[in-house]
């Protein structure tokens, strides 16, 4: 008979070491994000068996207005074995915790993959009028890990979420990502994901180089520099840009925990700053944060010469996984969102659609109350 879980709040050292024990896990379930979310209060909590932990969870409480009630939030956590068919063992001690600290409802995003897309399969939605989403394109595969987790988290009550919505951060379903090692682990060469882009990127990767972009890593003092060139690339693309003070508390933050886990990146021409990304790293999982890029000189393709950079860094570091992070689901060629879909996948990775993030209400009458709460401000 398997020995019963048990939760109980853990130190970020312990939390810490559990994640660096592993091949990887989302850095938003790293111990160093809670000092980046420090609007929530945070709690990291760790599953075990015996005295042996075996999973852990970096856990946000958000209080309702008014009231001294929380939304529990697991942003793309737990860290916790989801292949199996018992889930209710893992996920019954945690929300049995989370009531007793005052949570009215629990809100996660299982790091589980449902389906993957081809790059060629969504360029060939986008060319299809017929095509408006992803999802009424087959896909490549379907994850049966996947679909057993989604079945049990409904037969238990779980009820999944739009990745829209304000209160929460609400993570993206839909990633698009570039592989960097072979199914069976053999990390793929420079010269294989070269050629797996298509014509353009290979083209203006050259042409980065060619026109003499310089690309190299940045220092803390940069972050400046960064957002300047990142708060006139929100004005040109109409979003609304975080303040200079998110990204030196992340920058720290995340540091602090690994010297490894965050990089700035910078391309210049001539002097001039062209292009500046935010790369993060746990264990084999790379991702491409944050990106600026320059109005002037876009024809000397400093973006695609930066991109190419943080590839070869994150090769040579050993990382299966290279995340360009989200997408929407749209296909829709008029849809303004296709155009940084039609940038990613011309880097010739796939879509994957994750589990997408779940609600767990606990207290019913406040969480119908958080709803209405939602909807007014949306």
């Amino acid at each position: 008979m398997t020995t019963p879980l048990t939760l109980r709040p853990i130190s970020p050292r312990e939390h810490r070491d559990f994640i660096a024990g592993r091949s990887s896990a989302s850095f938003l379930q790293t111990p160093a994000w809670a000092a980046v979310k420090s609007e929530w209060r945070a709690e990291s909590v760790g599953w075990f068996r015996d005295t042996e932990l075996v999973g852990v969870g970096l856990v946000l409480h958000r209080q309702l207005p008014r009231v001294k009630r929380y939304l529990a939030y697991l942003p793309e956590g737990p860290v916790i074995d989801w292949s199996g068919d018992d889930l209710e063992a893992w996920l019954s001690p945690l929300v049995a915790h989370l009531k007793s600290q005052g949570a009215f409802a629990v809100r996660m995003g299982p790091p589980v993959v449902t389906r993957r897309w081809s790059a060629e399969q969504v360029k060939a939605g986008i060319a299809d009028e017929s095509t408006r989403r992803l999802g009424d394109v087959p896909p490549l595969e379907r994850s049966q890990e996947g679909a057993c987790v989604i079945a049990q988290l409904h037969e238990l009550g779980w009820q999944p979420q739009s990745a829209e919505g304000g209160f929460s951060a609400g993570q993206p379903q839909f990633n698009f990502q570039i592989p960097l090692a072979d199914a069976d682990g053999t990390p793929r060469s420079e010269a294989d994901v070269l050629a797996g882009m298509n014509q353009l990127w290979r083209r203006n990767i050259k042409k980065a180089d060619k026109s003499g972009v310089e690309v190299g890593l940045g220092e803390r003092t940069d972050l400046k520099a960064f957002h300047d060139l990142y708060a006139h690339t929100a004005e040109r693309d109409h979003f609304t840009p975080r303040p200079l003070s998110y990204f030196e508390t992340m920058y720290d933050a995340l540091a602090a925990e690994d010297p490894d886990r965050i990089q700035l990146w910078l391309a210049r021409h001539e002097g001039d700053l062209v292009a500046a990304t935010i790369a993060i790293r746990v264990g084999t999982h790379a991702w491409y944060s944050y990106g600026a890029s320059s109005t002037e000189k876009r024809d000397v393709r400093g973006s695609n010469g930066i991109q190419w950079s943080m590839i070869r860094h994150a090769l040579a570091a050993g990382a299966e996984v290279y995340d360009l992070r989200g997408i929407t689901e749209t296909l829709d060629a008029d849809d303004p969102h296709v155009g940084l879909i039609q940038f990613k996948v011309g880097t010739g990775g796939q879509a994957v659609e994750y589990a997408g993030e779940w609600d767990l209400p606990i207290n019913r009458v406040i969480y119908k109350a958080f709803q209405l709460y939602l909807a007014r401000r949306g």
